[in-house]
């Protein structure tokens, strides 16, 4: 096996899409993160409220958390699939040049796999935002409006 720098120059090339890929994918998982880390802080909260005194709106507003919980679970794990699909692809680019071995399916095959895990962790994390968006619209009318302060 002779391996020339024009060689791996090439699959440095070939392997530049896929790696600002999972830049991206990285990026997506840092958001998914940050809300699920929220989604837990609020429970908390909530939790500690209920020790005092049972309220409806806060067990309301538990079961939405913990719903919001599972789906960003399920995001999280398809971005990390797609992580791990593109780091296979990546190391594959990399064993099929230097090796002479035809993986090319094998590659496009992850390929998609690593997409269409892609396309459900964004389907779960809309899913969430608008449950998200839907129990803040409903609270808001729940709320007593305030009088303002110039008479109007």
């Amino acid at each position: 096996m002779n391996i020339q720098i024009s060689d791996i120059g090439h699959v440095i090339q070939l392997a530049i899409a896929p790696v600002f890929l999972l830049t991206g994918v990285c990026t997506m998982l840092t958001v998914l993160i940050n809300r699920l880390a929220r989604i837990i802080d609020r429970s908390r909260v909530l939790e500690d409220r209920l020790e005092i005194a049972a309220h409806d709106p806060y067990m309301d507003e538990l079961d939405v958390l913990d719903q919001r919980s599972h789906l960003i679970n399920y995001s999280i794990t398809l971005s990390t699939t797609c992580g791990f699909l593109i780091c296979l692809v990546i190391a594959l680019l990399f064993v099929g040049d230097t090796a002479n071995l035809p993986l090319d399916r094998y590659i496009a095959g992850l390929f998609v796999l690593g997409m269409f895990a892609l396309i459900g962790s964004f389907a779960y994390l809309l899913r969430e935002i608008f449950i998200a968006s839907r129990f803040m619209g409903e609270r808001r009318h729940m709320r007593p409006r305030r009088m303002r302060s110039d008479g109007a």
